[in-house]
């Protein structure tokens, strides 16, 4: 069967905001089979899902930083990714650590000279972990469920740094949280496993405020855009277990999480299969996802980058209609796959929109 794709701003238009600075978006609106929240469980199950799922219209994502920084005070949690801030600006976490929102590099860094941590074996006597019940987030909850919560809509929440991004935080940078784990293995170990039990903590909370919770993203960063930051021994000896323990916990609510993880970290797909993600949010240019997608397809699904855009760029409908296309063919088989859409163009978005929710109807009728 053949979808009519609607053209620009053809009723009926979904009105929304992108997650990033804010700005306003219009999208064609579908009249759906089944809801996007139901499709969605699907794709993250590889269970013959109908379409690709749509970030911006099928689901809805409450970032962790917007709970965070509605503390009172000094800016802390993470940074205000709504905000598109065009100026440096600090701000601390919740383990507190100093970090710099670099406005040219749209991201945040350490802040140098930030070290909360000088030494990983005294970790027991210094680390402060979050007092949950000081943060206002039950009073933020109550007021998304009442008011934009949507239930047919997969929702999401983004819990943000994983184990060996909050050691290296804490110890003041990658050369000092590598050497942590080369040289005293023990305490890194025995700091892991408590801060998984912390993560379980916050997200269990987040599960009771959020009880039609369907996804979390776990972020943990394990590479460069060459290779791995530790060896495959210190996987297996140190990050895997703690972080196996986080996402078995999830899981265990029928919570789908997504695994989040920049660099070339192809050496760790088996074990990110092992850990039982059910999406793997990777960088483009350093992995040949494609090839991963043929290898471990079957095994995990992928949230992925449109193919070939780069954001910035002016693109054509037509050019926007053709990445649709390639974006289904390289990754929509047998489900387990939605897109990483950073497009704020109305008509490029709009045409990229009404393509992938039509073509990939096209494909999976003819898959199924």
């Amino acid at each position: 069967m053949t979808y009519p794709r609607p053209k620009f701003m053809e009723p009926p238009v979904f009105s929304t905001n992108s997650p990033f600075g804010n700005i306003p978006l219009n999208l064609p609106k579908f009249d759906t089979p089944i809801t996007p929240r139901e499709n969605f469980h699907r794709a993250a199950k590889r269970d013959k899902p109908m379409w690709v799922p749509n970030p911006l219209t099928d689901t809805q994502s409450f970032q962790y930083n917007e709970l965070a920084i509605h503390k009172p005070g000094k800016m802390q949690g993470g940074p205000d990714f709504r905000r598109a801030a065009q100026e440096d600006y600090t701000f601390i976490d919740p383990y507190g650590s100093s970090w710099t929102w670099v406005a040219s590099a749209q991201g945040a860094m350490l802040t140098p000279g930030t070290k909360v941590l000088e030494d990983i074996t005294d970790w027991e006597k210094v680390v402060k972990w979050p007092a949950l019940d000081e943060w206002n987030f039950a009073e933020v909850a109550e007021k998304f469920m009442a008011e934009q919560y949507d239930p047919t809509k997969a929702l999401h929440i983004n819990i943000f740094q994983g184990c060996t991004e909050i050691l290296v935080a804490l110890l003041g940078g990658y050369g000092e949280g590598m050497l942590a784990m080369a040289e005293e293995p023990e305490a890194v170990a025995e700091f892991f496993d408590c801060f998984a039990d912390k993560m379980i903590e916050f997200y269990e909370l987040m599960k009771k405020l959020y009880p039609p919770l369907d996804y979390v993203t776990y972020h943990d960063d394990w590479g460069t855009e060459r290779s791995p930051f530790f060896s495959p021994a210190m996987m297996e000896n140190l990050v895997f277990k703690p972080t196996k323990k986080i996402v078995d916990r999830i899981k265990a609510d029928g919570v789908f999480i997504e695994f989040h993880s920049c660099g070339n970290i192809e050496p760790f797909f088996p074990y990110v299969c092992d850990l039982g993600m059910d999406f793997l949010q990777i960088q483009r240019r350093a992995i040949d996802i494609p090839k991963m997608k043929e290898i471990y397809g079957d095994r995990i699904g992928f949230m992925v980058p449109i193919e070939d855009h780069i954001p910035g760029v002016a693109y054509t409908e037509e050019q926007m209609v053709e990445m649709a296309r390639k974006c289904v063919d390289l990754y929509a088989k047998g489900g387990g796959y939605y897109p990483w859409i950073f497009e704020s163009e109305p008509h490029a978005l709009w045409a990229f929109s009404a393509e992938l929710y039509c073509y990939s109807r096209e494909f999976y009728d003819k898959e199924s």
